[in-house]
């Protein structure tokens, strides 16, 4: 009976011998593990963006009076270049006489010193029940103007005009439409 007894006891303690050997190897293999440094691959670092923004405003004044106010999903500030390229673009340009042209682009780039703006992407210009739309336009701000060089298109109601190039003097609420110009006028036509 006493070595039945001898076995009933041997088997539970070499059982948790073996138990406690197997935690202290793993408690080891698990310290070296966290105290060796982790080795990242693959990582691509942009050397030539100073900050990158989630979310840009921006407000640009003249003699107290806004020009224009920016808004952008994300921002990338470039190293060197004096420039921010902007994702998802939303500006309110204002004239004189406190009139709101919106304009909305995919993408833009905004020079950080002279505060001129190249928007491209699905640019859509909104005043009041005008509509213009292009590939590429450009905001020159010491003339506070908005320009484009690329076919453009402006609808207002049943009207649609096209031409191939376009410059709006904002203060002066001119806007000239040069090149292949043509289109399509409702009775009730009025560009004002």
């Amino acid at each position: 009976m006493s070595s039945s007894f001898g076995k009933r006891l041997t088997y539970p303690l070499i059982t948790g011998l073996v138990l406690i050997i197997a935690a202290i190897a793993g408690f080891i293999y698990f310290d070296r593990m966290m105290s060796e440094p982790i080795e990242i691959k693959n990582v691509n670092i942009d050397t030539s963006a100073a900050l990158k923004l989630d979310r840009l405003n921006q407000i640009s004044k003249r003699d107290g009076i806004t020009e224009w106010e920016l808004s952008a999903a994300s921002a990338t500030l470039l190293k060197d270049e004096n420039k921010a390229v902007l994702n998802s673009v939303s500006v309110f340009f204002f004239t004189e006489d406190e009139k709101k042209i919106h304009l909305t682009s995919a993408k833009g780039i905004l020079n950080t010193q002279t505060h001129d703006m190249i928007f491209t992407d699905q640019v859509v210009v909104r005043y009041q029940d005008s509509v213009l739309k292009t590939d590429k336009l450009q905001y020159i701000k010491k003339e506070h103007i908005i320009r484009s060089d690329t076919r453009v298109t402006l609808e207002k109601g049943l009207s649609v005009i096209e031409a191939d190039t376009m410059t709006t003097r904002l203060n002066d609420n001119v806007t000239i439409l040069q090149g292949d110009v043509k289109g399509k006028f409702s009775e009730t036509f009025d560009l004002q």
